[in-house]
């Protein structure tokens, strides 16, 4: 281990000896802890990432000045609509995809970097449950579409396929997360085929340009963000793990998105037949002023812009035929082949530039004492995911339907969206409506037939609670034969065991 004066040494090259002012009061056991912690740090790249961190919170916010007028659309050539394309090209589509994963080709990566503050708990958000009547979590929501999905591709081409799943942790989340698969039995998944890596960190900056202590011993520290990935795939040799197992396709999704359909055969289906290296699924805004960033074309290369650097005039501006001309919706839901994946890794990760987070972050003051500061005092550098999308020679969009594919869950219930509430109520409709179609109906606990709504208002819970298991069905297949002239009483769920009693006799 580096020794306390090679360390102050290194720190005073790079402006940040302060992080050493409480030395002389530490037991030797926290020493150790504050010299590990900062050992690796280069002086160099330390000096640049707080100036860095600094600099970029000084600059003035709002649209950049000329954006305007280097924005474009993506070309309709790039850009596939599942809702508004016709039954055989979503049929060919999804065949494509089933065939890729029946092959042991796609793998699905999930960004899982992040802890549950918004959301109000201390624990990663792939444990959280939302309320659902099998109170089931995120993860394993997710692990059984994956396992649904495998299925449905062995079935369609008669053979045992995998869909390995690889999980992009932090500081914070990897322990928890891992004892989370292993108290679970992985979700009954091969625990091979569940591989967790970790993300950098770095440390949080005062807008000044130093680095904050958190503790006398310990610096405050941030995940680098979901753009963190490219180096952690460099770090873990993720891409060479991809590469034994023959992968050549991977699926990359966030976190917290209840409807996600992980490895989804349409989307992937689609990004290969349009021979893309890089792809992103998008969702139509709601309205112009909707915060979320926009897949568009700066100087005719394609990236994500987001909500705040487009002026109101511009977010308003409408197509033709009525639509927004800037409503492609980025739901961080991204296609990557490994091939490109190698690239940015290998030539293009450090050309990315770290965006800034201004946060509250707890800190000791000058004597010590701990301080929750009641506004922002800090800054987070990160990378995003989505910024390597300038990079690709052959980019496409993919739009889905929101009420289908994207309710994230972000805050906690104090909040007006994204909150556990809207998470449970889009899963719950999306269930209702599939067993609708299916030709199901509802009762009520008296019996009586409840109202049957495929097309609720906004906010508005379904007239019958029914939840469908994702080891039945991925996205409404295969339920018209459990589910026909069926009379079914509210609260339903229709599990394995369920749909095994329901199932005809000659199936």
């Amino acid at each position: 281990m580096a020794s306390e004066p090679a360390v102050r040494a290194r720190l005073r090259l790079a402006g940040q000896e302060h992080l050493l002012r409480f030395w002389a009061e530490l037991a030797p056991g926290a020493r150790a802890a504050l010299l590990a912690e900062l050992a690796p740090w280069e002086p160099d790249a330390l000096r640049l990432h707080c100036r860095r961190a600094a600099a970029a919170c000084a600059r003035p916010s709002g649209p950049p000045p000329g954006l305007a007028s280097r924005l474009g659309p993506l070309p309709p050539e790039r850009l596939g609509r599942a809702s508004r394309s016709d039954p055989e090209t979503r049929r060919r589509w999804e065949e494509e995809g089933l065939r890729q994963i029946a092959s042991n080709k796609v793998a699905v990566l999930l960004l899982a970097g992040g802890q549950g503050t918004r959301l109000g708990v201390t624990y990663p958000k792939g444990m959280y449950q939302v309320g659902l009547p099998s109170q089931k979590t995120l993860y394993q929501l997710q692990a059984e579409r994956i396992r649904r999905v495998e299925q449905l591709a062995g079935e369609r081409h008669g053979t045992r396929c995998t869909v390995p799943w690889y999980i992009m942790t932090s500081e914070f989340t990897l322990g928890p997360t891992a004892k989370f698969f292993r108290d679970h039995d992985f979700f009954h998944l091969d625990p091979d085929n569940v591989v967790l890596f970790e993300q950098r960190m770095l440390p949080a900056v005062t807008f000044d340009g130093r680095a904050i202590l958190e503790r006398k011993d310990k610096v405050a520290m941030a995940p680098d963000g979901n753009g963190g990935l490219y180096c952690a795939l460099a770090d873990h040799q993720i891409l060479e793990d991809m590469a034994r197992r023959g992968v050549e396709f991977v699926h990359v999704y966030c976190v917290d998105n209840i409807l996600v359909r992980l490895a989804d055969p349409a989307f992937v289906g689609f990004c290969v037949l349009q021979g893309a290296d890089c792809g992103a699924k998008v969702v139509e805004k709601a309205y112009p002023e909707e915060p979320v960033g926009v897949v568009c074309q700066v100087d005719g290369v394609p990236q994500v812009v987001e909500y705040s650097e487009i002026s109101p005039e511009t977010a308003r501006l409408r197509r033709p035929e009525g639509g927004l001309l800037y409503g492609t919706g980025n739901i961080c839901n991204h296609f990557f082949t490994t091939a490109f994946l190698q690239t940015v890794v290998r030539e293009f990760e450090p050309a990315l530039k770290p965006h800034v987070a201004v946060k509250k972050v707890p800190y000791v003051d000058e004597e010590g004492n701990l301080v929750k500061p009641l506004k922002p005092n800090g800054i987070k550098m990160e990378k995003f995911v989505f910024d390597v999308f300038q990079f690709a020679k052959n980019f496409v969009a993919f739009e889905v339907l929101r009420e289908e594919e994207f309710s994230p869950l972000k805050n906690d219930h104090t909040a007006a969206r994204d909150n556990p509430s809207t998470a449970r109520r889009a899963l719950l409709t999306q269930h209702y409506r599939w067993a609708l179609r299916a030709g199901a109906t509802f009762l009520d606990a008296q019996g009586r037939r409840l109202p049957e709504l495929l097309n609720l208002p906004p906010g508005e819970d379904p007239p019958a609670v029914c939840e469908i298991s994702p080891l039945v069905s991925y996205c409404g297949e295969g339920l018209e034969a459990l589910l026909r002239g069926q009379q079914l009483q509210s609260p339903f769920i229709l599990d394995e065991a369920q749909a095994t009693v329901l199932r005809p006799h000659d199936a």
